[in-house]
């Protein structure tokens, strides 16, 4: 099931960072990142932030998060993370077309890192695009994918 998240929950907000906690450990192995800024996001960024989260729940577990920006002229879909006990379960699927079906935007826009081969598969399955690519000033070389609707 998913539901909409209240961050500003101090309760609601620490669950969350566990799950972003545990998805960018196994994401900064997987870009061999020494530095790898996600991990530095402190809780209280979690609670203040204006961004919207939704949350996946299996067995009344938060299994997976989505963090949203929605503007006047594109989504941005910030982070799409699944707790590792939950991997290839479908769950960043049911997150991504739950954005998608949400949202009446003309533009989805979304960044990973280029060696995340699950995150770039899941987004091309989509059929986002790819239209950018940098290197960090941290050594990640990031991938930058939009989707245009209608």
């Amino acid at each position: 099931m998913i539901k909409i998240l209240f961050n500003q929950d101090t309760q609601i907000a620490k669950s969350i960072y566990a799950v972003f906690q545990a998805s960018y450990a196994v994401e900064a192995n997987l870009l061999n990142a020494i530095d790898f800024p996600p991990l530095k996001r402190p809780l209280e960024d979690y609670i203040n932030c204006q961004t919207s989260f939704f949350g996946y729940y299996k067995r009344e577990e938060l299994a997976g998060v989505v963090e949203i920006n929605d503007t006047p002229h594109f989504t941005h879909i910030n982070s799409l993370v699944v707790h590792p006990d939950y991997f290839r379960q479908g769950i960043a699927r049911e997150l991504l077309q739950f954005v998608l079906n949400m949202y009446d935007s003309n533009l989805f826009v979304v960044e990973t890192g280029l060696g995340n081969g699950p995150a770039t598969n899941l987004y091309q399955s989509f059929d986002f695009e790819e239209v950018y690519q940098w290197d960090t000033d941290h050594g990640v070389r990031k991938i930058k994918f939009e989707l245009k609707m209608g």
